[in-house]
């Protein structure tokens, strides 16, 4: 017995048999239809007053029977049959029309959510034979109007179009279309997404550093959609007219990934990708994939894939494919264990493994520390939101060439340098990660072993990019991660760097504001008022811890 999707709730057991029958028919694969098939299904749609919806594939196989109502059928969710991305999804859909009707905008629409190979509608006379068949494709091309074409109506009884040969010629278009685009930008093509309830002006400043992130993660930004709700959809997380729109939209563009700039629950990514068929991720994933290209140590590494998967772990879910890479090579499971509790399995297994070696870096950084201790040298460390200028400011104090890059995040991995200082006092100066708001606790957990550099600073330069429209909201963000860590109790001092992009009167009044240290730190020779000041700050360590041993001259 094969299951009848959709709404059987009031048919006949006759009824049902006749459908369950549909199951053993087979259309040729060069015909939408065959004759005799639409005649079948267009006396049962008569008889039983519904819509009845076919899913064949290219073979000509009936995968799913779908009874609907007068007015529409659901398609059911057929992700197992899905191809590949950027292909179509191997499936077509023929069902009736109980009205004299061409495809609806639902038939449409589903036609490209979904990237069906065809949508097909048979009208049905009043008698209950076919009268004309209706179909459309999509387009493989980019365009502004319609990602589809319709096709002129058909006699179902001689239908003259080449159904797999089209398909087959639409999909090789299609590819060709894509590894067009892929040698032309050489980057992922996405469509960021913001859903808010907060005001325009935030939200368009979030999805600013969003775009920022993207072209960070080597991804080439084709649009942005911002839509403001009252309330937030708690399952597609925007509305469904939003979201077919979005579909569209990404068919024209040919657009493979929408990135969220909102957190997504492991629901929402499952409705989201149960509707439309593009790749989906949030604005976390985003960052932990710009951690997993920049980690360069195995320190990094490690705390990038112990936050990955614990991010990715409770979005686990059935037919997720996600995790792919850690499961592929199983070869066998125990007695009653699921293959996704396996998956779930080997990656708590592999947290463990991961949280161990991390245990041991912190181990040995301690060491590292004890030492430092001994010689009784203060510490210095760089902080700030990413792109505010740290790697620059560092390379500038020290004489130095830490990899110094204008994108978010282009600092991962801890770098520390000597400096020395006219008064003959060596320190440790170290450049840090760079914060951003809302980071991704797993993030936060994982990176803590770096992060504890931090708790053993004698002060903090906090670099402060003071040409950002977005300056006030960063210095929150990070002052806020510094509380979480405990480490606000730590002498800081604002370094309000850029200040050559910003006119006097507003440097004047951030250093009243800020209390901070204007400085430009590509030009070597505006650091002397900075490096007066940390000279003031580190004297209380100096009284504090007198043996402190001198350095040589400063250079």
């Amino acid at each position: 017995m094969r299951k009848i999707y959709g709404n059987t709730t009031g048919l006949k057991t006759s009824q049902l048999k006749r459908l369950e029958k549909l199951y053993r028919r087979r259309i040729r694969p060069e015909v939408i239809i065959s004759p005799e098939l639409a005649r079948e299904v267009c006396q049962l749609s008569h008889d039983i007053r519904r819509q009845i919806g076919l899913m064949a594939d290219r073979r000509g196989r009936i995968h799913y029977v779908i009874a609907g109502d007068h007015h529409k059928i659901f398609i059911p969710n057929a992700r197992d049959l899905r191809a590949a991305p950027g292909r179509l999804m191997g499936l077509r859909c023929i069902h009736t029309h109980l009205k004299s009707e061409t495809l609806t905008q639902d038939d449409l629409t589903d036609l490209v959510l979904l990237r069906l190979d065809l949508m097909a509608a048979i009208t049905i006379t009043s008698d209950g034979v076919p009268d004309r068949l209706w179909a459309a494709h999509l387009l493989p091309r980019d365009t502004s109007e319609a990602p589809y074409q319709k096709l002129p109506p058909e006699n179902p009884y001689a239908p003259s179009f080449a159904c797999l040969e089209t398909i087959q010629a639409l999909e090789d278009e299609m590819a060709q279309q894509q590894a067009q685009h892929a040698a032309r930008a050489g980057h992922e093509r996405t469509l960021l997404v913001s859903v808010t309830t907060a005001p325009r002006r935030r939200a368009r400043a979030s999805l600013k550093e969003l775009a920022q992130l993207a072209e960070s993660a080597g991804l080439e930004v084709v649009d942005t959609v911002l839509q403001q709700r009252e309330r937030v959809d708690p399952r597609l997380v925007l509305g469904v007219g939003k979201l077919k729109d979005l579909a569209i939209t990404a068919m024209q563009k040919n657009i493979a990934l929408l990135v969220f700039d909102q957190e997504l629950n492991p629901s929402q990514i499952r409705s989201l990708t149960d509707r439309i068929e593009l790749k989906v991720i949030d604005r976390n994933q985003l960052i932990l994939d710009i951690f997993a290209q920049r980690a360069r140590t195995r320190e990094g590494k490690l705390q990038v894939e112990l936050a990955q998967l614990n991010y990715l772990l409770p979005r686990l879910v059935a037919k997720n494919t996600a995790m792919s890479r850690l499961t592929g090579g199983i070869g066998g499971r125990g007695p009653g264990e699921t293959k996704l509790e396996i998956n779930r399995r080997r990656v708590r297994d592999r947290i463990g493994r991961l949280e161990g070696a991390l245990r041991q870096v912190q181990k040995q950084r301690k060491q590292q520390r004890a030492r430092r201790s001994k010689r009784r040298l203060p510490v210095i460390s760089i902080i700030g939101y990413t792109n505010a200028g740290k790697s620059t400011l560092l390379n500038a104090l020290t004489r130095s060439d830490v990899h110094v890059e204008n994108r978010l995040f282009a600092t991962l991995d801890p770098s520390s340098r000597r400096l020395k200082f006219p008064q003959d006092l060596e320190v440790i100066i170290t450049d840090t990660v760079g914060f951003i708001r809302d980071l991704p606790k797993e993030l936060m957990a994982a990176f803590r072993a770096t992060l504890e550099e931090l708790e053993n600073a004698d002060l903090l330069l906090h670099v402060i990019d003071i040409s950002n429209p977005q300056h006030d909201a960063h210095v929150r963000a990070v002052e806020r991660i510094l509380a979480e860590l405990g480490l606000d109790t730590i002498a800081a001092i604002r370094v309000l760097n850029k200040q050559d992009r910003v006119d006097a009167v507003t440097r004047t009044r951030l250093m009243r504001t800020l209390d901070g240290v204007p400085v430009s730190a590509t030009r070597r020779s505006s650091l002397r008022p900075l490096i007066a000041r940390m000279t003031a700050e580190l004297s209380i360590a100096m009284r504090a811890a007198p043996e402190m041993p001198a350095a040589a001259d400063y250079d």
